[in-house]
């Protein structure tokens, strides 16, 4: 907010009529107080500069997500991901401090994502089990599709750091929540019981993941109608 102006301020013009002098002296601070700037001032501009050339960091993040993605983490530098995306470096570390921060914010928007959506429907209620488990993997499919080249390259971490195993963590804590409802449906008579509840996990989880390597924007397919297609055809053949 503005500062309010003080009573000197407030009459120039009486200042310069009594004395030219102080009328020029008066106008020289003024333009002086307006080309000059705080220290923090110079500084926020400094770093709005910075961050021109390149991308606000939700765009940065996903076009580096798209580099990993296509490249691979491990054989991907930040020279490269500069290069790819057009940028400087030093664009790049306006928004991140490292390429390791920079997988970690790639990879936890699609982690947070799926863990919400099983989440979500796992707690809902007055329906039966099954009824949750399906909507679940609906929901994943719609979750994966939304944010393919996050969970493309989550599904691709090998635990080769403490946040790749940090990102593992997160998937079986995600796969545990699905495997509890596989479980209920079949305690409730809604799924056969001649497949044990892991191995219907890894068949609904196989069936959702494998649409990272063949999903692109310009499918013809719309999400929803996706989603519907691998809940029915998962269902179909486990239903009791």
């Amino acid at each position: 907010m503005p500062e309010s102006p003080s009573p000197a301020q407030t009459s120039p013009e009486t200042a310069m009529t009594a004395n030219p002098a102080a009328a020029a002296d008066t106008q020289s601070s003024t333009s002086s107080t307006a080309s000059a700037s705080t220290p923090a001032e110079a500084s926020a501009a400094k770093r709005s500069r910075r961050g021109r050339p390149g991308y606000d960091r939700e765009t940065l993040i996903n076009k580096a997500t798209e580099v990993f993605v296509s490249r691979g983490y491990d054989g991907t530098s930040m020279d490269t991901v500069a290069r790819e995306l057009g940028i400087t470096k030093s664009a790049i570390y306006h928004h991140v401090k490292s390429k390791e921060e920079l997988l970690h914010l790639a990879i936890s928007r699609g982690i947070r994502a799926l863990d919400s959506a099983v989440e979500t429907e796992s707690l809902r209620e007055n329906v039966t089990a099954l009824e949750r488990l399906q909507l679940a993997v609906r929901a994943s499919v719609v979750i994966l599709i939304e944010y393919h080249h996050s969970v493309t390259l989550l599904l691709r971490v090998r635990g080769n750091s403490p946040l790749e195993r940090e990102a593992l963590e997160a998937r079986r804590n995600i796969d545990s929540k699905v495997r509890a409802l596989v479980e209920a449906a079949i305690a409730e008579g809604g799924l056969r019981s001649d497949f044990t509840p892991g191995l219907i996990t890894r068949l609904l989880f196989g069936m959702v993941n494998s649409i990272t390597e063949w999903y692109r924007p310009s499918y013809p397919v719309d999400p929803d109608t996706i989603a519907e297609a691998v809940t029915t055809m998962a269902f179909q053949g486990l239903e009791a």
